[in-house]
């Protein structure tokens, strides 16, 4: 006897449609033939999940077959020349028996899948079903946007096939983007249309760059003479370099803005800036000479960062009010 649609799926009886596509979405990702390749039980398992959720994410297929008498495979005919598994009174000569001569074992078949009457003019089209693929491209790729390559496994019919086809990729895509594709899912049943495609992105880590909604961030090292006399620096930008202005006296993590050099918003509005932290990076002094002006410097400028914290500049607690 043939397997229960609700057993492949582990999907109780009362579930509803959208807990049988939250259940099918897992099931297919877990096996589909792509994720598994070489794995014949695999794909036999992603086959039965596909046939299964065909009937149970369409109401009226659903319908049908929770019906007692819905044949599963496995209906015994009962004495005599009906056939009751399909919960008629029975047919001879491929018609049915007591009546019009109308009704065919092909239409029998094709009502309780529901289909509909397979009779020229009474078959409604339906439409294939979609499919969702996961899609990896680099950070930079997600700013500029991008072509990338697609393989994705689709049904046409009862055949399982793969099609490569290239798809473009919108500047501004983020993690969880979903890029819908029309026309590749499914193939559809008696001249349906073809169900679409949904790619989910995930954008990969940069080395330095990193995104905060729409803005960019990164982090630029300069030296302490940049950061006390000022200066004007090359930085690099997701579209490039440009040139940022160090005025003097900057400290050590403070903020700056590049406006306009951020993410586009992948839905139009404009794109978001580039903020880039700075962080002074202390020289090492291995000469006496370096030492001695370090000295100078100390006793030309006097201060005490740690005031505020109640120590005076020497290390020694001070007295607190």
């Amino acid at each position: 006897m043939a397997r229960d649609y609700y057993e492949i799926l582990g999907a109780k009886r009362n579930a509803s449609q959208p807990e049988i596509k939250k259940i099918y979405r897992r099931l297919a990702r877990k096996y589909h033939p792509d994720v598994n390749p070489g794995n014949p039980s695999a794909e036999e398992r992603f086959k039965q999940i596909q046939e299964a959720y065909k009937v149970l994410s369409d109401p009226e297929r659903r319908k049908s077959y929770d019906r007692p008498d819905y044949y599963r495979g496995g209906a015994q005919a009962a004495a005599g020349d009906g056939f009751q598994g399909f919960g008629f009174a029975g047919f001879t000569d491929g018609n049915f028996s007591g009546g019009s001569r109308q009704g065919t074992v092909r239409d029998i078949f094709s009502d309780i899948f529901g289909r509909g009457n397979a009779r020229a003019g009474s078959v409604h089209p339906t439409r294939g079903q979609d499919l969702e693929y996961g899609v990896e491209i680099p950070f930079l790729d997600a700013i500029r946007g991008t072509q990338t390559r697609i393989r994705a496994s689709r049904r046409d019919g009862l055949t399982q096939k793969v099609e490569s086809f290239r798809v473009k990729i919108p500047a501004g895509v983020k993690t969880g983007t979903r890029i819908r594709v029309p026309g590749k899912g499914d193939a559809a049943e008696f001249g349906g249309p073809p169900g679409d495609l949904f790619l989910v992105v995930r954008v990969q880590p940069h080395p330095f760059f990193s995104r905060r909604r729409n803005n960019v961030l990164c982090k630029v090292p300069i030296t302490i003479e940049e950061a006390v006399l000022g200066a004007e620096i090359e930085v690099p930008t997701v579209e490039g370099k440009a040139r940022l202005k160090i005025p003097s006296g900057t400290q050590n993590g403070q903020k700056f803005r590049l406006r306009g050099r951020g993410a586009p918003s992948a839905r139009g509005g404009g794109r978001g800036d580039q903020l880039v932290e700075v962080q002074v990076v202390l020289p090492t002094v291995n000469d006496e000479r370096s030492k001695e002006i370090l000295r100078e410097f100390a006793q030309l400028n006097p201060q005490n960062p740690r005031e505020k914290i109640g120590v005076d500049g020497s290390g020694k607690k001070k007295e607190m009010a």
